[in-house]
């Protein structure tokens, strides 16, 4: 199968991506870093620092989340965090060698007031540390995403989950149509994009290479794209899925990479689960930017010690603070 190795197309169809997907893994993996090598320096790794700035009681009915009202699973309900600890968690992430803080609110859309106005005293905070500042709230409006803009923030993450086919297995509370809307709104504001998916979730590769043809069919591509690998937690409707296939992870790593170029690939939920080994093959697949800490909203992550030996073992470094 030939295509000219890391040109930016928008064209790619599920079809087209599945025959990549599948390619013996030696091929697709020298593919990927082939085309990574064009854009990225192999050798580095952006670390990126998320926080939890408002937990629990959602009203989306996502079906991996412990943080939906609808599911039981411990997850306690608090309210919006005050500015200075947050700007303490962003201060200390950036001392462990972190660029990007991340932060999420359980939130199915972003009302405007008080609440909305602390959150961008936290951009702005975030952003007079040094670091570039993301959030994830839920659903804005077109207003809401100019005026974080404003505020100085650096980009905004709205997963797609999984294909336009499979989204309504997953979620009934909103529809693939409000995400994309949410992230036209995000690009028109000026802020770059961060928006990937989970696998493991019961779903067809088909449905993974559908997911990225959309991803890859934005113009210009997201700037950042989280892959995860589902953490099943008890009390949600995914809680009793099988742990996903650390090869098939790799295989959807190189695939983004191939169809997004330019995109930094995030290696997101689901690390605490790899083998340092598969870790490694999902920076040789093309991932160039993880999840640092010890956990991401309410989920366990490696924690900065353990990817700071992994690191040195694979002779990478953390990628440093754009000036």
């Amino acid at each position: 199968m030939t295509h000219t190795q890391g040109e930016i197309r928008h064209d790619w169809t599920a079809e087209t991506l599945r025959a990549i997907h599948d390619l013996p893994l030696t091929e697709l993996l020298f593919q990927a870093q082939s085309i990574h090598r064009q854009h990225h320096d192999p050798a580095t790794v952006q670390r990126c620092t998320l926080l939890s700035i408002k937990t629990g009681g959602c009203p989306e009915d996502c079906g991996y989340c412990p943080q939906s009202a609808h599911y039981d699973t411990g997850v306690d309900r608090e309210g919006l965090l005050d500015l200075a600890p947050v700007l303490e968690a962003a201060r200390q992430a950036k001392a462990e060698g972190s660029t990007r803080f991340c932060m999420g609110a359980a939130w199915r859309e972003v009302r405007d007031g008080e609440q909305f106005d602390r959150v961008l005293d936290m951009v702005r905070g975030v952003r007079e540390l040094g670091l570039e500042a993301c959030c994830t709230l839920g659903m804005l409006t077109e207003d809401q995403a100019a005026r974080l803009g404003e505020a100085g923030l650096t980009a905004y993450n709205h997963n797609l989950d999984t294909s336009p086919e499979y989204y309504g297995e997953i979620i009934s509370t909103r529809t693939y149509e409000d995400r994309l809307r949410t992230i036209g709104h995000v690009r028109k504001a000026g802020v770059t994009v961060c928006s990937g998916g989970i696998i493991g979730m019961g779903e067809g590769i088909g449905d993974r290479m559908g997911m990225l043809a959309v991803l890859a069919a934005q113009d210009p591509h997201p700037e950042s794209v989280p892959v995860n690998a589902l953490v099943p937690v008890e009390g949600t409707p995914l809680g009793e899925r099988p742990p996903v296939d650390p090869i098939e992870l790799v295989r959807m790593i190189a695939t983004a990479r191939i169809a997004m170029p330019k995109s930094m690939v995030r290696l997101s939920a689901g690390r605490l689960e790899l083998s340092d080994e598969a870790q490694a093959l999902c920076f040789m697949a093309g991932a160039n930017s993880i999840f640092a800490g010890d956990k991401l909203l309410t989920t366990p992550n490696p924690g900065e010690d353990r990817d700071t030996a992994l690191f040195e073992r694979l002779g990478m470094a953390s990628m440093a603070a754009p000036v």
